[in-house]
């Protein structure tokens, strides 16, 4: 499962809502829980999210404040006040170029850059995916997280879907949840597989290096599934599927069997065999050789089938060449 972006920092500006919702709940929904009820009545919005507008005093019961376990018979009338906290929030809007993909009213696909923060935080409060997407589509305001919902790490580049509203951010996170978005990622790693396989081990924060995640007993389901793409001399173009959405979920396993990504200085330990010229060409890589390259969804308002794909980008692609004039 696909989880919802972790510690987001504290935004500055004042809660938005839109209007209120008036509702009359149907006799079929008589004895229902009232916070039951408005998941079938507003299935747009998440089970928790409505709880949420329902503790912070936004939800009403025949003009009373309602409670979370209070049952409905049928006919009352609701009075609903979405509204977003403070905490989701987004920060200024700044003009960074994008490359966008796919844009259409309920989505956006990007095709980021390496280098590029997905959401500020801790030492990156400016110049993120985030500020660039308010400053794209200023709408975004209006939408947690400014319609964020997986990220990629900083120096992993490719494919990102972006909700552009609330109804089509609530659909994409039940997909992600159900594990019917697809995304596979082009990895180049140290040393030569012999073929591919699935890793199923859970992954979880790092019990010493917290910086770090972990195949940990008590972590988290993670489901990764590879195969070879091409082999070179000590390294190895592998394609991964991800089933699960873990931090750093397809680095950890990678490094689990033995074979670190080419770049992550932070998972990859010890000097690696190889010849001096290929180690040296190897090591020199900037970052992480990781690839979003593929992406398909259904579409989050019409239901239709969509699916893009991302070439390995140029530093990527400028490595694999120069491997193959080392070896010549």
């Amino acid at each position: 499962m696909i989880e919802p972006e972790e510690d987001f920092s504290d935004y500055s500006k004042d809660a938005a809502s839109s209007g209120p919702l008036e509702l009359i709940v149907p006799l079929e929904h008589g004895g229902l829980r009232l916070d039951q009820a408005l998941v079938r009545l507003l299935p747009e919005y998440s089970r928790s999210r409505l709880q949420d507008w329902i503790v912070q005093g936004l939800v009403t019961v025949n003009d009373t404040p309602a409670t979370v376990k209070q049952k409905v018979w049928g006919g009352e009338r609701l009075r609903v006040l979405p509204q977003i906290h403070p905490s989701e929030q987004a920060s200024a809007a700044e003009d960074i170029p994008l490359d966008i993909v796919h844009e259409d009213d309920a989505i956006l696909i990007i095709d980021k850059p390496a280098g590029l923060v997905v959401h500020p935080g801790s030492g990156n409060w400016r110049g993120t995916l985030l500020n660039a997407l308010l400053h794209h589509a200023p709408q975004l305001q209006e939408v947690p997280r400014a319609g964020i919902v997986h990220r990629l790490d900083k120096d992993t580049s490719g494919l990102m879907v972006v909700a552009k509203s609330l109804v089509a951010q609530t659909a994409l996170v039940r997909q992600m949840q159900a594990r019917s978005v697809k995304r596979e990622y082009l990895a180049l790693v140290w040393g030569v597989l012999n073929h591919g396989g699935t890793v199923d081990l859970p992954i979880g924060r790092h019990p010493s290096q917290r910086v770090k995640m972990a195949v940990v007993e008590q972590g988290k389901e993670a489901v990764t599934h590879y195969r070879i793409e091409q082999t070179f001399p000590s390294c190895t173009l592998v394609r991964c599927r991800l089933e699960t959405g873990r931090t750093h979920q397809i680095r950890v396993h990678l490094t689990y069997l033995g074979h670190p990504l080419i770049g992550d200085r932070v998972y990859q330990r010890g000097v690696q065999k190889c010849t001096l010229p290929l180690r040296e060409l190897l090591n020199g890589f900037p970052r992480q050789a990781l690839h979003a390259t593929r992406l398909a969804l259904a579409h989050p308002l019409t239901g239709e089938t969509m699916e893009w794909e991302s070439p390995l980008p140029e530093d990527m692609a400028e490595l694999l060449d120069k491997i193959d004039e080392a070896r010549e």
